[in-house]
């Protein structure tokens, strides 16, 4: 029986004034116009609150594209990115990734997070949808919303043609001049038994295997169009050379793990649906028939090829020899948290290396180096090599306990048992030594490293913002770096002491109810780091709102809180209704005042009243 609070009644027509857009970094295509919201009056306004580093706003950018397209004359998206990192608040970043990623609609580039904080946002991706006459009609967090929106979308278009406050017509969106270069942001590079260099070359969907110089173009594989049938390919990233001599690719975007045969130029599929996988689906079976989610790296380990799932924050593999997949660590749980593989917590691994008796993975939102190895059973354990969290990173040599990188996407092995570390957001090479347990820094300059190769004395590295593979000797002594540490931009919320309550906002999109068919259709989960700061209310549950007790003494921290609702479609005559699934992780930076906030509101969709 389901225990979750009913949903409450829809509140999509509260009459509250959208916020102006304004951002230090200026706008993206729009062909250098400024655009406010009186610009966009008239139109269904989706403004995306989005951050490169993340795996969940690309689904979300994924998602938002057939609705761009087939309302294409009434919907504007707008685009606000929020950056995390750092290196996400350089305009030049930006505006390498809304090329890199296909961003079809204007960006707003907000460094300082002004309009995030204009529109009280919490979490990566949030969607808000605008009326034509700008008032705020309904808020989405996390992914999954797209088929609600479209609902929304058809009432607003519906409302305001009746009311003559529809306008249509070509939006504001300008295309930039493409530029021609042989590579365009490529992922990831391995080199072949030729001497040659296979590239992934996600941008353009296609591989590109190079000549031994890692310049002349030999053979492009794929037609450059997104897709998954043929020899398409959809941003394709990670590779890694099987024992039957095909290659395996993380086709990214593709949700599959696809093989090419140099020999013939084939292309299959070895995994994957080609759908999305969400909470609730299989995590095993035969390959072709289990969904998977953003695969980014995979490397050949222990008789299995492993795969970074960057969009479930887990590794899965796949046995060739029965042909099935499955999760052979974390939790999907978004995090750093070491110990068992089951047990253990990751956050968007996106750079696999096998060494011997250890598999490197590149942990890229927690900033960290990690490993797994045999445990003392039958089973695995993963265990941190560099590392704290998911708020902090920075650029520190020294003493792994101490040392910082910033959202690392490669890991390379080196023949003295160190790894490199495509170090990306700090464009640099870094290395870290399991026999002393320092990290020092291999080079700089290197624009956005997503993967290195070794080939005898040099290093190939994957300089993916500036659409090349560059050669580079491995020095004999470490590069001075001046330290540099960092913590996320985002403002602490101030919350009371003793008792706070916790509430997760959920309306079932219209014509559509909870699934209780299986059981309970929402779930909960909160943690804390420290987890001290919580002293009751942490743990699983199925309602939505909880009373959370904070811990007497602990003066701040981050509250972590995943939530899930399942809705299907609500008509009896539909004898198979269609179902989605709402989900989202939120990770706030919390400090414990004395005029705190008692209550802590999320909206998973709908609108907090």
């Amino acid at each position: 029986m389901n225990d979750a609070a009913p949903a409450p009644a829809p509140r999509r027509r509260a009459r509250v004034r959208a916020p102006e857009l304004v951002g230090r970094g200026g706008w993206l295509n729009t062909g250098g116009k400024e655009l406010t919201l009186a610009d966009l009056r008239g139109k269904c306004v989706v403004v995306d609150f989005w951050t490169f580093c993340c795996i969940n706003c690309l689904h979300v950018l994924d998602e938002l594209r057939e609705l761009e397209q087939k309302h294409s004359d009434t919907v504007v998206i707008i685009g606000v990115h929020s950056p995390k990192f750092v290196h996400e608040a350089e305009h030049a970043a930006v505006v390498d990734a809304v090329e890199r990623y296909e961003v079809h609609h204007p960006v707003l580039d907000d460094p300082e997070l002004a309009t995030w904080k204009q529109y009280a946002v919490r979490a990566w991706p949030t969607l808000v949808v605008i009326d034509p006459e700008g008032y705020v009609v309904a808020q989405h967090a996390g992914e999954g919303h797209a088929h609600a929106i479209e609902k929304l979308v058809q009432e607003l278009e519906a409302e305001h043609a009746a009311k003559g406050t529809l306008r249509r017509g070509d939006g504001p969106y300008v295309p930039p001049e493409p530029v021609a270069t042989d590579l365009r942001f490529p992922g990831k590079v391995l080199a072949l038994p030729s001497g040659n260099f296979l590239v992934s070359d996600s941008t353009r969907h296609q591989l590109v295997e190079l000549a031994a110089d890692g310049e002349s173009v030999v053979r492009r594989v794929g037609n450059g169009v997104r897709g998954l049938a043929g020899d398409a390919f959809n941003e394709p990233q990670g590779l890694a050379q099987l024992p039957d001599g095909r290659i395996a690719v993380a086709d990214t975007v593709n949700h599959a793990v696809r093989a090419y045969d140099p020999a013939t130029g084939t292309v299959e599929t070895l995994a994957g649906t080609g759908r999305q996988w969400w909470q609730g689906s299989p995590t095993h079976g035969p390959a072709l028939d289990v969904a998977l989610s953003s695969p980014w790296d995979v490397a050949w380990w222990q008789d299995r090829l492993w795969i970074a799932m960057a969009g479930v924050h887990q590794l899965w593999t796949y046995d060739p020899a029965s042909g099935t997949v499955e999760v052979a660590a974390g939790t999907t749980n978004e995090g750093l948290v070491d110990g068992p593989a089951a047990e253990a917590w990751f956050a968007q691994p996106s750079g696999l290396a096998a060494a011997g008796d250890r598999l490197w993975v590149a942990d890229s939102e927690t900033s960290a180096l990690r490993y797994v190895e045999r445990g003392d059973g039958d089973g695995f354990v993963v265990r941190t090599a560099v590392g704290t969290g998911l708020f902090d990173f920075g650029h520190r040599d020294g003493p792994a306990g101490q040392a910082l990188l910033q959202h690392p996407l490669g890991v390379t092995a080196l023949p003295d048992g160190s790894v490199a570390v495509s170090d990306t957001y700090n464009h640099a090479l870094r290395r870290y030594d399991p026999a002393t347990g320092e990290v020092t820094t291999l080079a700089t300059d290197l624009r956005e490293p997503s993967d290195a190769v070794l080939v005898g004395a040099d290093i190939v590295v994957v300089e993916s913002a500036r659409h090349r593979l560059t050669r580079l000797r491995l020095p004999d002594e470490a590069v001075r770096v001046e330290s540099v540490a960092h913590r996320t931009q985002r403002a602490a919320t101030d919350i009371g002491p003793g008792s706070l309550r916790l509430d997760v906002v959920f309306e079932a999109p219209k014509g559509q109810k909870l699934d209780t068919r299986y059981g309970p259709s929402t779930r909960l989960l909160v943690s804390a780091s420290p987890a001290e700061l919580l002293a009751g209310g942490a743990g699983a549950g199925t309602d939505l709102g909880r009373e959370l007790v904070v811990a007497d003494g602990v003066t701040e921290g981050v509250l972590h809180v995943s939530a899930m609702a399942a809705s299907c479609d609500d008509a009896p005559e539909i004898e198979y209704p269609a179902c989605h699934v709402h989900q989202q992780d939120w990770s706030i930076p919390v400090r414990v005042t004395e005029s705190g906030t008692g209550r802590l509101g999320l909206v998973l969709a709908g609108l907090d009243a």
